[in-house]
């Protein structure tokens, strides 16, 4: 007979101990509350002969795009694969898109999770990691259907329900149907349940809308459900989401122009101290490149975030969003010299591995890249010339448009400072019909005058 999990799906163990583990560690990877791996080592302890915990946790591992944690995945997955000799066809399905992912196939993995979802579309796993694949390679129409057809199938009795509005809320967002997209964040937030994601789908919408007010406002009232900090109180909870919901309270201070509440935070949530993963790294430096941009004095921040960032070559050249985030570090740290080391490095490394990256990296990154170089040297004539052209296209390298905003406000920045405006006004005349004007946006119109 066919064992299943709480949600219908076939899984290979008959330990109610093991899969009580696995439900927390699902959870846990749904909600950023703490991480997994004790409750996937409790599973693994409870039936050692079941696939499933150490595969969740070379998902997990690979899911923070962390190049120094895939050796330890790939370990994972071949213990993994000692084990399937018994196991669900969903299982097999899901180390086969595993395996993918850590070879830096994310087409060839996605189009696996896809799969299962079509058959399991309860399957929180695949939901979760290819909502992840999506959003890392800035298709914003997948990474709304692939939850969209999902949705359906879940009722509102299952607890992880609201984290899947919440997935799907993002996915309206990033397709500019910010209605919806508000309406959805809210409602995975109304039955009480803690969803960190839902708060950063709403926080996305007020920021491509130039809430700015109201965004601060918003992440104050739910920061006891994502970002504990001095001062705050009994019964706030830190999250690890914390640092980039941190983030996205910066971006709020930024748009009003308050430099000083935007250090602050940095400092809460994203000082070198307090952060362990490049996607944190990246957050950190893309939010003091925009300091930057509006001439703030950042102190030691730059070199204190580049000395804790290992950047080398098994690093580099793995995904052109984390690379360019790198080197905006290394500029603004006035590593101008390893800063471009860094992108011939990163370049190279790119083109001698497989993998999505490559052809991504010549196309968009490489260039990208250079234009970066040629801004930190004061050429900001190369700068408008390498990065306005790739404007169309930035979604490809990842992020969400929140996140690849930095990219358009250094274009902003260059035009500013060369003798031709042109490219720098036509960008400011879009962001104009795209949001509500507020200081920051004034400031840029003054600069281009």
């Amino acid at each position: 007979m066919t064992r299943r999990d709480a949600r219908g799906n076939p899984v290979s163990t008959a330990s109610a101990a093991a899969l009580d583990a696995s439900e927390r560690a699902l959870w846990r990877m749904m909600s950023f509350y703490g991480t997994p791996l004790a409750d996937l080592d409790a599973a693994i302890a409870a039936d050692p002969a079941w696939p499933l915990p150490p595969l969740m946790k070379a998902g997990f591992l690979l899911s923070l795009t962390e190049p120094t944690l895939v050796d330890a995945a790939d370990a994972l997955l071949d213990t993994a694969a000692a084990l399937l000799g018994h196991a669900e066809e969903r299982e097999r399905d899901h180390h086969g898109a595993l395996r993918s992912l850590a070879a830096g196939d994310w087409v060839g993995a996605g189009a696996r999770w896809q799969d299962v979802l079509q058959r399991h579309p309860r399957d929180a796993l695949a939901l979760q990691w290819l909502h992840l694949l999506d959003f890392y390679r800035g298709d914003a129409t997948q990474l709304r259907a692939h939850v969209e057809a999902a949705l359906p199938a879940w009722p509102g009795d299952d607890p992880l329900q609201p984290y899947v509005v919440a997935l799907h809320a993002f996915g309206l967002e990033e397709s500019g149907r910010y209605a919806e997209a508000e309406a959805s964040g809210r409602r995975a937030l109304g039955a009480g349940a803690r969803v960190p994601w839902a708060i950063h789908a709403v926080a996305h919408v007020m920021e491509m809308q130039g809430r700015h007010e109201e965004g601060a406002r918003w992440m104050g009232e739910w920061r006891h459900h994502w970002g504990a900090r001095d001062g705050d109180g009994a019964g706030a909870e830190a999250n690890g989401f914390a640092g980039h919901l941190g983030w996205h309270e910066a971006l709020f201070a930024l748009e009003g122009l308050d430099i000083a509440t935007a250090l602050r935070v940095f400092d809460d949530y994203l000082d070198a101290s307090r952060i362990e993963i490049t996607l944190q790294r990246v957050d950190a430096a893309a939010l003091l490149w925009r300091l930057r941009l509006l001439g703030a004095d950042v102190g030691d921040r730059w070199r204190a975030l580049v000395a804790a960032w290992p950047l080398d070559a098994a690093t580099a050249g793995r995904s052109v969003f984390n690379d360019v985030h790198a080197t905006m570090a290394l500029i603004g740290a006035g590593a101008l010299a390893q800063a471009s080391d860094w992108v011939a490095l990163c370049t190279d490394a790119a083109e001698r591995r497989p993998g999505w990256n490559r052809e991504l990296s010549r196309e968009l990154g490489a260039p990208l890249m250079r234009g970066l170089l040629a801004f930190g040297a004061g050429d900001h004539a190369a700068a408008v010339a390498a990065i306005a052209p790739l404007r169309g296209w930035l979604a490809r390298i990842g992020g969400s448009h929140a996140q690849r905003d930095v990219v358009e406000q250094t274009l902003l920045a260059a035009a500013a400072n060369s003798s031709d405006r042109t490219a720098g006004r036509a960008l400011l005349v879009a962001r104009t019909r795209a949001k509500a004007t507020t200081p920051l946006g004034a400031w840029w119109s003054r600069a281009l005058d």
